[in-house]
């Protein structure tokens, strides 16, 4: 069992260890993107399901995604609208975003901002990190840490005394909503209910 405090999680994070901390939907699992397999292989997670880039703020994930001047107007005028929050948006990736996170469709990324202070405090110290649901592939979301720490006892999970112990309420992972290039197509209804 590896709970940590707010530095060396974030400082392990950095060093492209696996880490685990709170955010507003369920815990997450987290790492650079680029170490990316470390999360597959933690959570024996099939190669075509992605993983998601999440940020502090909108400004550390634009640069992962490309589109027209029109597209961006429109992600923007959404993400300002959800953000931070729980919605997923799945756009094109950029040349930035390592193929390691999104294996099977390396065309595409899925970003986001959660609105949790902890996760945001970790984020703005290690910039985006590659993320998914704190669970072995296929089972239900992980509610607390000490469950984490058990089954994941390699990853660097945040002690609880750095964020009074509790974990969201929600319980629900985030809505995704993916850019067709035209308008929006709902893979995974959460909480966030999306008007167009």
């Amino acid at each position: 069992m590896t709970l940590v405090s707010l530095v060396d999680l974030i400082a392990g994070a950095r060093d492209g260890l696996l880490v685990s901390f709170p955010t507003d939907t369920v815990p997450a699992l987290a790492a650079l993107p680029e170490k990316a397999p470390l999360i597959f292989e933690a959570k024996q997670r099939s190669q075509d399901k992605p993983l998601i880039l999440m940020g502090a703020n909108a400004e550390d994930l634009w640069p992962y995604v490309q589109g027209s001047e029109s597209e961006f107007k429109i992600w923007q005028e959404v993400a300002n609208r959800h953000w931070p929050g729980a919605l997923t948006l799945v756009l094109p990736a950029s040349h930035r975003v390592p193929k390691q996170v999104n294996p099977a469709d390396p065309t595409t990324i899925g970003i986001r901002v959660p609105q949790s202070a902890i996760a945001q405090t970790i984020l703005a110290q290690t910039g985006a990190l590659a993320t998914t649901s704190a669970n072995f592939s296929g089972q239900q979301p992980l509610q607390s840490l000490a469950e984490i720490s058990n089954q994941f006892p390699e990853v660097l999970t945040l002690e609880p005394t750095e964020f009074n112990g509790k974990i969201a309420e929600i319980g629900v992972p985030s809505t995704v909503s993916k850019w067709t290039g035209r308008n929006w197509e709902i893979l995974r209804q959460g909480t966030v209910k999306l008007s167009f």
